[in-house]
């Protein structure tokens, strides 16, 4: 088994549903908010490029209320 033909799909395709879910999610509210908690742009390479943590850090900490 080489490449992808040893992946099983049906366990990992819900992960990748969820993650893209998240990434969406955390993109579209913090274009919409006024304000966060440091700079915009760092938020976003937080959400791009840490996974599934990025999104969870942005609403847990990004956030201002």
């Amino acid at each position: 088994m080489t490449g992808l033909e040893g992946i099983n799909w049906g366990l990992i395709a819900p992960v990748i549903v969820i993650q893209l879910i998240l990434m969406v999610t955390a993109l579209i509210d913090l274009a919409r908010s006024e304000e966060t908690n440091g700079p915009k742009i760092v938020w976003v390479f937080v959400i791009l490029f840490i996974s599934m943590i990025g999104p969870i850090l942005y609403f847990v900490i990004g956030r201002k209320r």
